[in-house]
């Protein structure tokens, strides 16, 4: 199934109520749409002219979940899932930013009218709707539950945006804080020590070996400052052109994220809560345990986990219980493989599953926790050893020409 994409881009000229004369673009299935939306705006138009078709609308996951909560919310009071998704289209944009996700729900909207499943015109916009998303709305819409399905959907992007943000806000601030550190201690090896090594040279005397490396230090940084930069970013951009095409780089980048000494645990566990709270979700709905993992492929955000995940499917395909098969993958924590094999025995897997990832997200707060404290006094002795270390080997040549005189 194809996706919808008969949007055309409109150039117009109109004027407002008070006269103001106005320009711009819109976009719209056809003329008549597009002066209906201008007209909405209260625009008096005098000129709309086609430019061709409309380039392909994207959303970020934020409207994503808002439009989710927003259709549930429709839903449940009783509206039909049609004139819900129209009524979503077509709400005031009184931000450009809700503009892409209004085009995505007016197409899903057109797909409804055409006689499609509302899972199906989900899945034609996988790159913003992704499998789990649609396989679940196909089990919602089949059970009658396509409510309760949407807002389950919304209860977890939103606890999975806000624990990503918490893990984000824990591991931006030490970083930023170092990277300011390091800019200020190369400031100060370009443009603050040559200036010493001026007053330096007059002493006549052999210097300590803290100040002339400092000074050996601060001359090739000043030599060699530009050439790293550019090298500098040049790999940085390579790095990350790389991790685009190669999927064996993103392999590779995942795993030494997960094994990295003080970011993995923490890592492991958000994948691990995840990938449980996805697999739970589906099962709950009714989704039988092999036809689950179809979805499940990227649901964590680690290729590395993500892979482990196909690997699993493959292993209960050969008839391998689940837990062994998580144990198998040496990517799961032994508290998540262990209630799970429990759970296998008991028939109560779907709970277990959702039981083990709140305790994940549990874990997950505490590790973040434990994270921002430790950086704390990180940060103050990296500061301590990069600005006190270099102010203290410029003075030791001062201090030990005051002892002699």
């Amino acid at each position: 199934m194809e996706w919808i994409s008969e949007e055309l881009r409109f150039k117009w000229r109109g004027i407002e109520a008070d006269g103001t004369h106005k320009s711009g673009s819109v976009i719209a299935t056809d003329l008549a749409a597009a002066r209906a939306k201008l007209r909405r705006d209260g625009l008096f138009i005098v000129e709309l002219t086609a430019h061709g078709p409309a380039p392909r609308a994207d959303a970020s996951p934020a409207d994503i979940t808002r439009f989710t909560r927003q259709l549930a919310s429709l839903l449940r009071a009783g509206l039909p899932l049609a004139p819900s998704l129209e009524l979503l289209a077509n709400a005031p944009a009184s931000a450009k930013k809700r503009g892409g996700i209004s085009r995505i729900v007016g197409a899903l909207a057109r797909h409804i009218v055409t006689g499609s499943s509302f899972s199906q015109a989900l899945r034609a916009r996988s790159d913003q709707f992704g499998p789990l998303y649609w396989q679940l709305v196909a089990v919602g819409e089949a059970s009658g539950a396509l409510a309760d399905v949407l807002a389950r959907i919304a209860d977890d992007r939103e606890r999975t945006a806000a624990q990503r943000a918490k893990v984000r806000a824990a591991l931006t601030y030490p970083a930023a804080i170092l990277v300011l550190a390091v800019f200020i201690t190369a400031a100060l090896l370009v443009w603050v020590v040559p200036t010493f090594k001026q007053i330096f040279d007059g002493f006549g005397a052999a210097l300590p070996a803290p100040t002339q490396a400092v000074l050996a230090l601060s001359a090739a940084l000043t030599k060699w400052s530009l050439p790293i930069g550019v090298f500098g970013m040049g790999a940085g951009m390579g790095v990350a052109k790389l991790l685009r095409v190669s999927d064996t780089a993103r392999l590779g980048c995942a795993r030494v994220a997960l094994r990295s000494p003080v970011i993995g645990p923490l890592l492991t566990m958000l994948c691990a809560a995840r990938w449980s709270r996805a697999l739970g979700t589906l099962l709950s709905a009714g989704t039988p345990l092999a036809d689950a993992f179809v979805s499940l492929d990227h649901a964590t955000g680690n290729a590395y986990f993500d892979r482990a995940t196909s690997g699993i499917a493959a292993r209960l395909k050969d008839g391998e219980r689940l837990a062994a098969a998580m144990q198998a993958t040496h990517c799961f924590p032994v508290e998540v493989v262990q209630p799970v094999a429990v759970a296998e025995e008991a028939g109560t897997l779907d709970n277990m599953l959702l039981d083990v990832a709140s305790l994940c997200d549990r874990q997950v707060d505490e590790k973040t926790g434990a994270l921002a404290s430790l950086c704390e006094p990180l940060v103050i002795a990296v500061l301590g050893l990069l600005v006190g270390g270099l102010v203290i080997a410029m003075y030791l040549p001062i201090i030990q020409l005051g002892n002699v005189v």
